[in-house]
């Protein structure tokens, strides 16, 4: 029996010897993303055999998790950007991060499937007897289906990896959004501020005017009622001020009220966006499925062996998972079929990001030229208000003329503010869209 046994045990290592040299394993370390991914190299369709596994490489390393990884943040470093990105980053639950462990561990648990397979099984005979055998199975030809199992488990840490990318960079665009809401509503404030200390003194003229019988009175409740207008505008950016800065605080670790500026971004490079990378790992894993469902339509042959009270046995086998039947062809034409459907979303992906790399592109341009040219059209409107005050300190202008030139002017002061923080959150976007407002190497 111990013969015997030490026969069965010499079969299986030499199956596994000769399935290890058929298997094919690769590993490489970037950054923080990935700390062993499979070989990303592959057979032919019809080719099944693969090699030994090869010591882990940084040269192996997934394109995509290498791409994520040299991602450089625009955000400029001391800068008020760079400390909210840093606030808020801090304070992030980062559950994407513990997702993409999970699927790391899921990753290596897969680079081990080549190995054979040892269970105990215990059973009840008929005649009430416990029937106790050891079972090792080897796999020896599976048309490629332990490999891409490997692949699939190689792209689903890269899907995680690009959410883990997608979830640092919607934080940060979350909190500097906040942050220019209350930048905005700040510089508001400081605006209508300015403007009722202007039109307080244009009621006050008004009123002694009245008093003296020059003027009506319904001058005098026009005024007012601009006043009370503008209370109304300088309550609700006052309100929208401490709203965001409540928020921001909130989702940050450290305080951020005393951040102020518009500074802390660069120019927004042309990389790859995060939505063309999410459909390249798609694509990967869709293939990585086919290839196992295709797999299951084909037979495999396994080899395997077992000891039961005293006997041993060692036997190949050839098998399918899926049985044969009349649409099996039509099967296997649908999973060749999802192959080129899997390429056509990516080029429909790529298509779609560099439409709207352009659109955005275009949009900061536009809105940096509008800001310009408000800013032009406030200093006109500033050098009217002045002639139109100057005409009336010499008594050839009434105050009501002033009142309606000084609103023209505030109005071109408001549409400079809008535009300038629009083009603010339009950079934003573009930067969002892209991946680039945290750094790969700290995510």
């Amino acid at each position: 029996m111990r013969q015997n046994t030490r026969a069965i045990a010499g079969a299986v290592l030499a199956i596994t010897a000769l399935s290890g040299c058929m298997q094919d394993m690769g590993g490489g370390t970037v950054s923080r993303f990935l700390q062993a991914q499979p070989d990303t190299s592959a057979p032919s369709a019809g080719e099944t055999k693969t090699a030994a596994p090869k010591a882990e490489t940084t040269q192996d390393v997934s394109p995509i998790i290498a791409e994520l990884a040299a991602r450089q943040s625009v955000l400029t470093q001391g800068s008020p950007y760079a400390h909210v990105a840093a606030g808020v980053l801090a304070a992030d639950a980062r559950v994407a991060e513990a997702e993409l462990q999970v699927a790391q561990l899921r990753a290596e648990a897969a680079s081990k499937n080549w190995w054979p397979t040892i269970s105990p099984r215990i059973t009840l005979t008929s005649l009430g007897d416990l029937v106790a055998d050891l079972v090792i199975n080897q796999v020896l030809f599976d048309n490629g289906r332990k490999k891409a199992e490997r692949d699939l488990a190689k792209a689903d840490v890269e899907l995680a990896a690009v959410a883990l990318s997608e979830s640092s960079n919607e934080r940060v665009y979350d909190g500097l959004v906040l942050y220019l809401q209350a930048e905005e509503g700040r510089a508001a404030t400081h605006l209508y501020g300015q403007a009722l200390k202007d039109m307080g003194q244009f009621e006050w003229v008004m009123n002694e005017r009245v008093k003296g019988g020059v003027s009506d009175f319904s001058d005098l409740n026009v005024l007012k009622q601009k006043l009370a207008d503008l209370r109304s505008r300088d309550a609700a950016a006052r309100e929208k001020t401490a709203r965001s800065v409540a928020e921001l605080n909130a989702m940050s670790a450290v305080s951020l009220s005393d951040q102020r500026g518009l500074r802390g971004m660069g120019p927004t490079s042309t990389d790859t966006s995060l939505d063309v990378l999410r459909a390249k790992v798609e694509r990967d894993r869709q293939l990585a499925q086919a290839k196992i469902a295709r797999a299951a339509h084909l037979p495999g042959l396994s080899a395997g062996g077992g000891i039961r009270n005293g006997g041993e046995g060692l036997a190949l086998s050839v098998n399918t998972e899926q049985m044969l039947g009349i649409g099996t062809g039509a099967s296997l034409q649908a999973i060749e079929a999802t192959k080129i459907t899997a390429d056509r979303k990516v080029t429909e992906a790529q298509n779609i990001s560099q439409r709207a790399i352009e659109a955005d592109q275009r949009a900061i341009a536009a809105l940096k030229r509008q800001a310009a040219e408000a800013e032009g059209l406030t200093a006109q409107a500033k050098t009217n208000l002045d002639l139109f005050q100057r005409q009336y300190d010499a008594g050839t202008r009434q105050v009501m003329d002033v009142v309606s030139v000084y609103e023209t002017f505030l109005r071109a002061l408001e549409k400079q503010l809008d535009l300038k923080f629009q083009a603010a959150r339009a950079e934003l976007d573009a930067a969002k869209r892209l991946g680039v407002l945290a750094d790969g190497a700290k995510i």
